[in-house]
């Protein structure tokens, strides 16, 4: 499994930014992605996921009504579309895969021990 986040940088307050997670590893489909983030002196922090038919979607109520995640299973890639972000929002943005096959096509965790592969992180800076 190789999960590459890509997409981060600096922001204004206010501004969007679209992350990428691309799977080059193995099939891409049947398994949900998450989207979690880890920001200085915080735990790391669910934000959102997908379940492998785009049946269900879960945010956490900090991003709910801002973020809209989303995935091209054609593309092997999942996007995390944050908009209206604040300085709070800031933070080194992972996503993460169970190892888990989702054969109901609704599984979508919110727990990150139910994740087993991360990818490297991206950053993503929101200037007030």
């Amino acid at each position: 499994v190789q999960l590459q986040a890509s997409g981060g940088g600096l922001v204004q307050a206010g501004g969007s930014l679209t992350l990428s997670c691309a799977d080059s590893g193995r099939t891409f489909s049947r398994h949900p992605i998450g989207w979690f983030r880890l920001a200085p002196g915080k735990e790391r922090e669910f934000v959102a996921a997908i379940s492998w038919r785009r049946d269900t979607m879960r945010y956490s109520d900090s991003v709910k009504g801002r973020f809209t995640i989303s995935r091209d299973n054609g593309k092997n890639t999942v996007y995390l579309q944050m908009n209206s972000l604040k300085p709070e929002d800031t933070a080194v943005y992972y996503c993460a895969a169970p190892d888990a096959v989702d054969y109901s096509g609704n599984y979508a965790p919110v727990g990150p021990f139910e994740y087993a592969y991360w990818g490297q992180g991206t950053q993503v800076t929101v200037s007030s």
